[in-house]
């Protein structure tokens, strides 16, 4: 009997791995797993183009809506519930199709990430300077205490930049030390990449900011705040959700929070691009391709 190994469909956002995720698990008696760091936030529905419950074809998904908005979403923490229902799965006979584009948590997942201690009141030291003197106070304190981990992350990215510095004073070693190595997937994972052509892709980008603008985006961020949005570390800062707080502070007009939402997925699939094209277990297949069911199935040696 050919053993179950779980599939993971990545890729940049807005590349169709939501519908072919659904096509393969329909194809092989799958189940999803969410892999999209925002989609496990109750509530963050349009904004992160999260499939409806009627969308999804009768197939059971895992890891959505699994948080409170005003909680914060971990890689560690995520690790660990979704290696128990993949691991649930397969004992069950049931094939996991692990569908998103987050890319830390798709590492931490398939490499097996063992990760460093975490220390409430270090995390919460360098959580205040970040609050205090913006992404620009974390960076310099974490371009003293480790130049090239400054220099490999996004200089918007705060809070990883907070988890560098935690790391680095927790264990006195650089932030790269505390990186997986990346070798076999695990379980026998096979990898499938989705990807488009650039001038496509910004173009489905750019109708699918249309799209959450046009039903009810804004609407949904005000229910959220409601709800502790502003309180929580994690979503607030998600793209589009930090731009519509700031027209609803006053601070952007709305056509200034949708341009900038457009921009930040442009800038965000590129970092994904980068990501993903350096992995070589990727196999590749073209969203835009009419054939593009066939062809993962082909990759996957199924016929």
């Amino acid at each position: 009997m050919t053993p179950i190994v779980p599939i993971a469909v990545v890729g940049p956002t807005a590349a169709g791995k939501s519908d072919l995720g659904l096509d393969i698990a329909q194809r092989v008696g799958g189940e999803i797993v969410n892999i999209d760091a925002m989609q496990q936030y109750r509530g963050m529905d349009i904004g992160t183009a999260k499939l409806a419950p009627a969308d999804r074809r009768g197939i059971p998904h895992h890891r959505l809506d699994v948080l409170d908005i005003s909680e914060t979403a971990t890689v560690a923490n995520y690790q660990r519930a979704a290696t128990a229902d993949i691991e649930s799965m397969l004992e069950r006979g049931v094939v996991p199709v692990i569908v998103g584009g987050s890319m830390l948590y798709i590492q931490s997942l398939l490499d097996d990430w063992t990760f460093p201690a975490t220390d409430p009141a270090v995390r919460a030291k360098w959580e205040a300077v970040l609050a205090d003197g913006g992404v620009e106070a974390v960076h310099r304190a974490l371009t003293v205490a480790d130049p090239a981990a400054a220099a490999a992350i996004l200089p918007s990215d705060g809070r990883r930049m907070v988890r560098a510095l935690e790391v680095v004073e927790l264990t006195g070693q650089p932030f790269a030390a505390s990186a997986p190595t990346i070798g076999e997937p695990r379980w026998g994972t096979v990898v499938i990449g989705v990807d488009r052509e650039t001038a496509g892709l910004d173009e489905r980008i750019e109708r699918r900011t249309d799209r959450m603008f046009d039903e009810g985006f804004v609407a949904e961020v005000e229910g959220l705040v409601e709800r502790g949005l502003r309180e929580g570390v994690t979503a607030r800062r998600a793209i589009g959700y930090a731009q519509v707080l700031e027209y609803l502070d006053g601070t952007a007009s709305l056509e200034d929070a949708r341009e900038r939402t457009l921009i930040g997925t442009r800038r965000y699939v590129r970092r994904q691009r980068s990501w993903f094209r350096r992995d070589r277990r990727v196999r590749w297949v073209d969203g835009a391709d009419p054939d593009v069911v066939s062809a993962s199935l082909q990759q996957l040696g199924v016929q």
